[in-house]
């Protein structure tokens, strides 16, 4: 390898590419914990060394030039391979200690992992937890969590997945709506169907679906509709893994 090749460091790699993914120095800076004069200085100091200019401002914001958009992905690889490197470093401590962050959707943080939580502070009083409750899938490479309790498969191969549950539930609906609009036959049939729940209701179908292959073929049951609601209301049918 050609050391002398390299001449900018990692501080202003990182500064560039948190500039490049949130769009300003003023959030990078914030993003990295940072000031903005700093977080500016690196840039700068990063493109006299490669000799090209990385960003041109418009308006309030600034754009990747025809060079940085060129030098984005490699910078991008950088920044993967460097937590690549933290998470296999951090798994060689062994002490059962220090912070850890779990994400979870914000039905799984209110009703499973409090009683969870409460064995593992007897277990490992070291560790403290920090719960990230959220429907969105966060992003464990980039460190917005250290374990993630998902209802989806991960699609990062480099992943460590581990199915914990297997759970089914069920739609339901009011009487007046099922009068105004009739009763679906299968899941197959909710695509049109109005729904109160969770974000992107519409990522349940498919996962409906599938649990109703291995049970009633009626996900709208005569014996299990309320009178209070006049919407469809989803409820996952999903697998749990993390």
């Amino acid at each position: 390898m050609n050391w002398q090749a390299v001449g900018f460091d990692w501080n202003q790699a990182r500064a560039f590419l948190a500039t490049a993914e949130e769009g300003s120095l003023s959030a990078a800076a914030r993003a990295l914990g940072l000031t903005q004069p700093t977080l500016g200085r690196q840039v700068a100091a990063l493109e006299r060394e490669l000799g090209v200019t990385l960003f041109e401002r418009v308006g309030r914001s600034l754009a990747l030039t025809r060079s940085g958009i060129e030098l984005l992905e490699h910078f991008r690889a950088m920044g993967e391979a460097a937590t690549r490197i933290s998470l296999a470093s951090s798994g060689q401590s062994q002490a059962i200690e220090g912070q850890v962050r779990v994400t979870a959707s914000d039905m799984v943080a209110t009703y499973h992992l409090p009683r969870m939580l409460k064995r593992l502070r007897e277990v490992a009083p070291g560790i403290e937890i920090e719960i990230v409750a959220s429907n969105e899938v966060r992003d464990l490479r980039r460190r917005e969590a250290d374990i993630a309790i998902r209802h989806v498969r991960p699609e990062q191969p480099d992943l460590i997945a581990r199915r914990v549950a297997e759970t089914c539930a069920r739609f339901y609906a009011s009487v007046e709506y099922l009068d105004r609009h009739g009763r679906p036959p299968g899941p197959r049939d909710l695509s049109d169907a109005d729904f109160v729940g969770p974000d992107q209701p519409e990522r349940f179908l498919p996962m409906a679906r599938k649990c109703s292959s291995s049970s009633s073929p009626d996900p709208v049951s005569d014996k299990e509709r309320p009178t209070r609601s006049n919407r469809v209301t989803p409820s996952s049918a999903s697998r749990a893994a993390t």
